[in-house]
């Protein structure tokens, strides 16, 4: 087959006219698919409501023509739950699919770059936008270690798609899985990109898609003038005013489907009021956790996984249900429980018994502090002062339970950058800003952000009046 032919298999399986950025993408897709280059990367980049995920669908249908397997990966457990429901493949998170986890001669455990196994496969990586090549949180670049497997394989290649008006990874400027030109500086790649701009017509018949596309416009030229909002005639999108918020509330977190609906808030501080609220009014909870609630982890955590098991360590933004609370106790200065949870988003495995510090579940910061997490390692190191080697006390510290207990927080309301990747039919954002003057280019990628998270219904919650027309 040829790239002529393949352009025309592609048109087949999407179904209806394409936009001429659609047509575009197609063309560029039939030579990457045949591309004989070295390293073959395509960025297709592209807005809400612009058909990213209707091409995704055609170009998985297309790919069995030309013998070639596909691998879909995503950033997070939720975003390939969303990828998997678009392509109607099963889609991984990038940490289970590339790493593994064992322990050195030494007995530390330590997180190893799978080996690629696959040959003549499209790697398809969905909310590129979240890709960080940082390496402060786990000690390695997830784009570095993402690049070095993909080539791994015989005759791979890699399809990266993302929306670059979301928000970046945290502590970033911009995306650098996005950013053609960094790619091709940083990498042994033969790469090209296009970005889609064009919302499909049906699309703009949504009022969340109206008025994210409102709002990305806004960002892209740069400014941030009010009104945000045009709610007229559409039935999606409203604001929600203080009479209503406990029975819609009720009805949304009330039958305990966890996957209906989210809580969209600025800071900790004010998920935090909104995770009580629902806790406690909405589904009748004490203020300690309970079994049954829904929590998010905050910190990856590589202590409670077992060695070999794929994925390398629990992420940060895994969510779980508790399943069993065995044990809570203070100790060191800190509070903890023993539990067994069920991560939902992963629900082939078991149930995990872990220990969780519960004091992180309604803190401000988004994990441990560095103060605390150095006030915890103090109190447990005075725990192996009789040990004089203290390579040996570090070791002893570092295999303490205590000392890796897992940090969560409570799921039902979160802040923007831990919803990036999912999708809920009902979104409830709570505006977070009280003074015109704190609105900049930054509040707008975060509010484009939390308003694309939703499917069938955004609610407004907290917003002044100079927000709407």
């Amino acid at each position: 087959m040829d790239s002529r032919q393949l352009n025309h298999e592609l048109r087949r399986a999407f179904g209806f006219e394409p936009t001429e950025g659609q047509s575009k993408v197609m063309h560029h897709l039939s030579v990457f698919l045949l591309s004989k280059k070295i390293h073959p990367v395509y960025l297709l980049k592209g807005f809400a409501g612009t058909g990213k995920t209707s091409l995704v669908s055609a170009l998985v249908k297309v790919l069995p023509a030309l013998r070639m397997k596909v691998v879909l990966l995503a950033p997070t457990g939720r975003a390939a739950k969303v990828l998997s429901a678009y392509s109607g493949r099963t889609a991984h998170t990038i940490h289970r699919k590339i790493y593994f986890h064992t322990r050195q001669a030494d007995g530390r455990r330590k997180m190893v770059l799978a080996s690629n196994k696959h040959t003549h496969c499209l790697f398809i990586v969905d909310e590129a936008s979240m890709i960080t090549d940082s390496t402060a949180e786990t000690g390695r670049s997830l784009l570095d270690d993402l690049m070095q497997y993909v080539w791994s394989g015989e005759n791979c290649r890699l399809l990266l798609i993302g929306d670059h008006a979301q928000l970046p990874p945290v502590g970033l400027s911009f995306s650098p899985a996005l950013d053609l030109q960094m790619l091709k500086s940083a990498y042994d790649i033969t790469a090209a990109s296009c970005e889609l701009t064009e919302v499909m017509r049906q699309a703009l018949n949504s009022g969340i898609l109206f008025n994210a596309t409102r709002i990305r416009e806004k960002l892209a030229a740069g400014h941030s003038k009010m009104p945000m909002f045009a709610l007229n005639g559409f039935h999606d999108i409203s604001i929600l005013d203080a009479g209503n918020m406990e029975d819609l509330m009720n009805t949304a977190f009330g039958g305990r489907d966890f996957s209906k609906a989210v809580v969209i808030c600025r800071t900790n501080r004010r998920a935090n009021l909104y995770n009580q609220a629902i806790r406690q009014r909405i589904l009748g909870m004490e203020p300690e956790m309970e079994t049954g609630d829904l929590l998010m982890v905050v910190k990856n955590n590589y202590f409670w996984i077992a060695e070999g098991d794929t994925g390398g360590f629990i992420a940060n933004g895994d969510i779980a249900e508790v399943m069993r609370i065995s044990r809570r106790e203070e100790i060191f200065g800190f509070n903890f429980a023993d539990v067994e949870l069920r991560f939902v988003e992963y629900p082939d495995q078991p149930p995990l018994s872990v220990k969780i510090i519960t004091d992180t579940l309604m803190s401000e910061g988004a994990a441990l502090t560095e103060a605390d997490h150095q006030k915890l390692t103090a109190a447990i190191a005075d725990d192996y002062a009789d040990e004089t080697s203290k390579s040996r006390r570090w070791a002893l510290i570092r295999e303490n339970p205590y000392f890796n207990a897992l940090q969560v927080k409570y799921a039902y309301a979160l802040t923007c950058h831990k919803t990036q990747g999912g999708q809920w039919p009902l979104v409830f954002i709570d505006s977070g800003i009280f003074k015109t003057e704190q609105l900049d280019i930054g509040y707008l990628r975060w509010l484009y952000t939390a308003i694309t998270r939703a499917t069938s219904q955004v609610y407004l919650m907290n917003f002044t009046s100079d927000f709407f027309e």
